[in-house]
């Protein structure tokens, strides 16, 4: 049996918690900066966990995580 192919796109944006959760970093922070307030850009900043919904589809493209 070969090896699984880990996505490359995928594997630069997740990352796991120590306790086995999936994190990802918030979208909508790397343009048009200007109209958002400085409030919602520093929120924008911090990472946040991947929703139950997509653990087992990131799981599967990320079989080494």
């Amino acid at each position: 049996m070969p090896k699984m192919k880990t996505n490359r796109g995928a594997a630069k944006r997740f990352k796991l918690t120590g306790s086995g959760k999936i994190k990802r970093n918030k979208a909508y922070s790397s343009h048009i900066l200007t109209k958002k307030s400085t409030k919602r850009k520093r929120n924008l900043r911090q990472s946040d966990l991947v929703d139950s919904a997509n653990n087992k589809a990131i799981r599967k493209i990320l079989p080494y995580l």
